[in-house]
């Protein structure tokens, strides 16, 4: 199917829901992210930093504009290039890349939006704060200038087990919600859920899905 057609069906799924949907174009070429533009998609996700910036001065001058965020994991040495470049970067897995984000967002004098990445299930082949390791780093996480702490987001392990997927948004949004209250702040976002998990993770309170295949793969 086209990317118009896969559109719709998810959009078809989403209803009226407060969902917003990430369009992952790091396997999309120019003409289809384009044509989700014209389908009306503002929100799109890149895992590699100079990726997104090559995408961004790309795209057509007549594009309508859209916000760009960084889903993948961050490396400290592009941290300057990332921050002021991305609406958000999700992929905060650390308080020494937190602390690297906030000096360099002070240095461009911008405050630079960011989601803490949590691995909430143990997963060798994922970075983010364990459970107890954000606990023990929120406050100072929340005492860095230059940073606005939006939400959470995770990754689930590799399985097709929908129980782990459920198990580990679950775990999120009530994280989430302990930090929350524990801090008297709102954290409005959770970005959880991709092409093979969104659905499970929107019906455990997603408030953003970050989906490339199903988009942009052609499933004719």
């Amino acid at each position: 199917m086209s990317v118009a057609a896969n559109l719709a069906q998810i959009r078809d799924y989403l209803g009226e829901q407060p969902v917003k949907l990430i369009a992952v174009s790091k396997a999309a070429s120019l003409s289809q992210i384009e044509e989700a533009i014209q389908c009306g998609v503002t929100e799109f996700g890149e895992n590699r930093v100079q990726d997104a910036l090559n995408k961004m001065q790309q795209l057509s001058p007549n594009a309508v504009p859209v916000n760009w965020h960084l889903i993948g994991h961050l490396q400290t040495n592009k941290v300057k290039l990332a921050v002021g470049n991305f609406t958000l970067i999700h992929s905060v897995d650390s308080l020494r890349l937190a602390k690297e984000i906030s000096a360099t967002a002070q240095k461009k004098d911008i405050t630079q939006r960011v989601l803490l990445q949590v691995m909430v299930l143990p997963d060798p082949n994922k970075s983010g704060f364990t459970i107890d390791e954000l606990k023990a780093s929120m406050s100072e996480l929340l005492a860095l200038p230059g940073i606005k702490i939006e939400g959470l987001m995770t990754i689930t392990p590799l399985t097709n087990d929908n129980a782990v997927w459920t198990e580990s948004f679950n775990r999120l949004r009530e994280l989430r919600d302990e930090l929350a209250q524990t801090y008297g702040i709102e954290l409005k976002e959770l970005s959880m859920g991709m092409t093979n998990d969104w659905q499970d993770a929107v019906k455990c309170g997603a408030t953003m899905v970050r989906i490339g295949r199903a988009i942009f793969q052609n499933n004719n």
